[in-house]
């Protein structure tokens, strides 16, 4: 395994306790809309044969938050979950989803190595998690092998703002100055929550995760920025 990707993983094994609450903290709640919002698009762009049957793999699962989104949308849209699997490289984060929901299949594995067959899911989530990929490509690679022809591919993730505005700065001057201490006083792990604007600003634009999905086989159908062009959510669609 990669040093950098082993060290990433250690990190989030440290601060898996604690990461649901910082999240909910340094949000304000406002990650609960955009799941909710790429659920709701995922169901929306499916097949009705594909609803019928479900199939979804969340990957970089964590502690299962995405999960949770899934069942509840699909009990929403009246659909039926045959199978959700979570996927994760770390332990502990691991340890919290099973806590939270024993009756979901998980599995301790990397993005770039998914242990699925191929054109097995009809739904692949990943919230919050390719920026951590470091071999991003080969992760991208296996989402094409285990998507089925038609099936989703949905991402959230902090993007790299390309001509940041007045607010993009501000929001900026946050992320980087405020946020790192907001995370580090609840998880008692400055670093980590300093890794996240370092991250963010080493990571692609918008436009350049669609374009990499598109050399995958990936259609994008839908690309939102919220909280001033940070987040952003991508929706695409398996050719």
């Amino acid at each position: 395994m990669n040093a950098k990707q082993q060290d990433i993983i250690s990190m989030f094994d440290n601060i898996a306790e604690s990461y649901d609450l910082a999240n909910r903290v340094m949000s304000c709640g406002a990650d609960i809309t955009w799941r909710k919002k790429a659920c709701h698009l995922a169901f929306k762009n499916l097949s009705k044969e594909s609803l019928s049957n479900l199939t979804i793999a969340d990957i970089a699962c964590g502690t299962g938050d995405m999960i949770i989104h899934w069942q509840k949308n699909a009990k929403l849209h009246s659909l039926q979950i045959q199978k959700i699997i979570g996927l994760d490289p770390s332990e502990k984060m691991l340890e919290v989803a099973k806590k939270k929901l024993p009756e979901v299949d998980f599995i301790q594995c990397e993005a770039t190595l998914l242990p699925l067959e191929d054109s097995s899911c009809d739904i692949l989530s990943i919230a919050y998690g390719i920026r951590n990929v470091i071999e991003r490509q080969k992760a991208l690679k296996e989402f094409a092998r285990i998507c089925k022809k038609g099936g989703i591919l949905v991402i959230l993730e902090f993007t790299k703002c390309e001509n940041p505005g007045l607010l993009e700065k501000i929001m900026g001057f946050y992320t980087k100055n405020i946020l790192p201490f907001i995370g580090g006083a609840i998880s008692r792990n400055y670093e980590a929550y300093k890794y996240l604007p370092d991250s963010i600003e080493e990571f692609l634009t918008a436009k350049k995760l669609c374009e990499e999905l598109e050399n995958e086989g990936f259609i994008p159908l839908y690309t939102k920025a919220f909280l001033a062009n940070v987040c952003t959510l991508f929706v695409a669609k398996k050719q």
